[in-house]
């Protein structure tokens, strides 16, 4: 099974699935992180994401304990159309169990028009639009950086196609009969006298209702704001409302189903896989697509106990279907996870057999091998 350490998200402060008496269960099956706003921890701790049949499994066992869900909602660690297959793959196979079910995403909206219509396919009813600005200028203000597609590309940019992308999603989300919420966190100095406009247009483009959350510190940023006290939010509230619906935060509360215990743990190693294997194409990053490594490079400790690179292998040459990933899993006996900026299905079904986890990630080498071997939060500032 994948299982992704994802960092730096971009979503809102908003963590909670309890709105009012309905259940909602949030499950954390989105790996790929497509945005990061200014003021998130520059180190925070590893989020892990769960793979198709692990959140099939979460929800049956829900069910099976007879607890009641309103609606299943695709979160983070990162945004579920930032990588669509394992979304796709997740919804549908909760989607073809559990039919009765609504299901729902949250998104930043990148690439909604495009999936709008497979989305309500598989099952999908809701979505949660995080939407901070619908101005370039304001955006680029809020946000350290967005990936539209696979690669970083320059911030005012990809703010412009933020914009863009987040119109058509909300009209392509209602066409495909979905209800869209917007969420939008609240930013002191910089999208307050903002948030009007967000939910001007974002109504007559039909969206149903807005739901504001506080900014709040987090610890390890690199820049820090005021938290917005009462009378600004009911300020911001009363603005919005004059254009569409407005909501408090969502707020977590396992007493009436929240379900907290949703997120897989991180691998550890053992006594005969003590390292860890990692596909890069500069040494720092886990940047390469696993089926484009040409060499694996193995990470362990050090007679210290501290981690290091040990040495580099060669990867299997490209083709042979299942029997390169066999081969690969000979190269790696002493591995108990690889790291990767992506993987198939196939490599991650033929390794996990073999031992080896595969583990999604866009950061730096030193920074997640530092967390696999308990080094909790990262030292090092990222990239970023």
């Amino acid at each position: 099974m994948k299982t992704t350490i994802a960092k730096n998200s971009a979503s809102c402060c908003c963590t909670g699935a309890s709105i009012g008496n309905k259940r909602i269960v949030e499950l954390p099956a989105a790996p790929r992180i497509n945005a990061r706003i200014r003021f998130a921890s520059m180190n925070p701790e590893p989020a892990m994401h769960l793979a198709p049949q692990e959140a099939l499994d979460k929800i049956a066992v829900f069910v099976e304990q007879g607890e009641t869900i309103d609606r299943i909602s695709l979160s983070g660690p990162g945004d579920p159309l930032a990588y669509i297959e394992p979304t796709l793959e997740t919804l549908m196979l909760i989607h073809q169990r559990f039919p009765e079910i609504p299901l729902s995403i949250k998104t930043l909206g990148i690439g909604g028009e495009k999936y709008a219509d497979t989305l309500s396919k598989v099952g999908v009813t809701h979505a949660d639009l995080l939407v901070n600005a619908v101005t370039e200028d304001i955006l680029e203000k809020l946000y350290a950086w967005i990936r539209p597609g696979f690669k970083t590309i320059r911030l005012q940019d990809a703010a412009k196609i933020l914009v863009a992308e987040q119109k058509k999603a909300v009209r392509a989300f209602k066409d495909a009969g979905m209800k869209v919420s917007i969420v939008t966190t609240v930013y002191p100095e910089n999208n307050t006298d903002h948030v009007e406009a967000i939910a001007h247009l974002m109504a007559d483009l039909g969206a149903e209702n807005m739901i504001l959350c506080p900014y709040r510190p987090e610890e390890g940023a690199e820049i820090n704001l005021a938290p917005p006290d009462k009378e600004m939010m009911e300020i911001v509230r009363k603005s919005a409302s004059r254009y569409i619906t407005v909501s408090a935060e969502h707020q977590p509360e396992p007493a009436t189903g929240c379900h907290q215990d949703v997120r897989p743990g991180l691998p550890k190693p053992t006594r005969k896989r003590p390292n860890v294997a990692v596909v890069s194409s500069n040494g720092m990053d886990v940047d390469l697509h696993l089926g484009e490594a040409i060499r694996v490079l193995i990470y362990g400790p050090r007679e210290d106990g501290l981690a290091c690179l040990l040495e580099s292998r060669p990867a299997p040459e490209p083709g042979g279907g299942g029997s390169r990933w066999e081969t690969l899993a000979d190269i790696l006996p002493d591995c108990f996870v690889l790291l990767a900026a992506s993987a198939g299905e196939n490599p991650r079904k033929i390794l996990g057999q073999a031992g080896i986890r595969v583990l999604i990630t866009d950061d730096t080498i030193e920074g997640t091998v530092d967390v696999l071997y308990g080094g909790g939060k990262k030292k090092k500032k990222s990239r970023k």
